[in-house]
């Protein structure tokens, strides 16, 4: 009787340490495809912000843009109606008399401004997308570069979501240059 109720302890130890395994791959399974959904979230997420960064971007590059056009506008109008009321109709009769006077001016900060407006757009569009980018590459290193990862996900398949759709925005330049890994120089005229 006692080798029976040893080996019925034995048996049941060994079916107790099972089970707590058991449960402890179970809880990691749904914590690995708790983390899964999480970071595919938030690449949906950041794909989101790029746009929105994008949007707004060039919306305040396009309404700052318009700002030299009503200017130079009102700038031909006010410029105009100056020179009608200094020489009438039949004009000056005098060559000194237009040499001497001050005429109105198109002022140059308009245009650095449109140019700043373009540098900030740049920088905060390329900070989203190297963040999407860090996103992408943290998850694709979860799934592939993590035992748990590779392990949890023989029975999961993560990705769910098409990565392709969360890529980066770029140039057909930049893709004809990286495609035949050739960059001409820069013109700058």
């Amino acid at each position: 009787m006692g080798t029976k109720k040893l080996v019925i302890a034995a048996v049941a130890g060994l079916l107790g340490i099972g089970l707590v395994l058991g449960a402890f791959g179970v809880v990691g399974f749904f914590g690995f495809q708790n983390d899964a959904n999480r970071f595919e979230n938030d690449i949906k997420a950041q794909y989101s912000v790029n746009q929105n960064v994008y949007d707004n971007g060039w919306k305040m590059v396009r309404e700052k843009a318009k700002v030299p056009a009503i200017y130079e506008e009102q700038l031909e109008k006010l410029y105009k109606s100056a020179l009608d009321a200094r020489y009438g109709d039949q004009g000056a009769k005098g060559l000194l008399l237009f040499i001497k006077e001050q005429n109105p001016q198109l002022d140059p900060v308009v245009y650095t401004q449109v140019q700043q407006a373009v540098e900030i757009f740049r920088k905060s569009f390329e900070q989203s997308q190297t963040e999407l980018v860090s996103r992408k590459q943290t998850y694709s290193n979860y799934l592939t570069a993590t035992y748990s990862g590779r392990f949890y996900n023989m029975f999961s398949s993560y990705p769910h979501l098409d990565l392709t759709k969360y890529d980066i925005v770029t140039s057909e330049k930049t893709e004809a240059d990286f495609s035949s890994k050739r960059a001409p120089e820069l013109e700058l005229k």
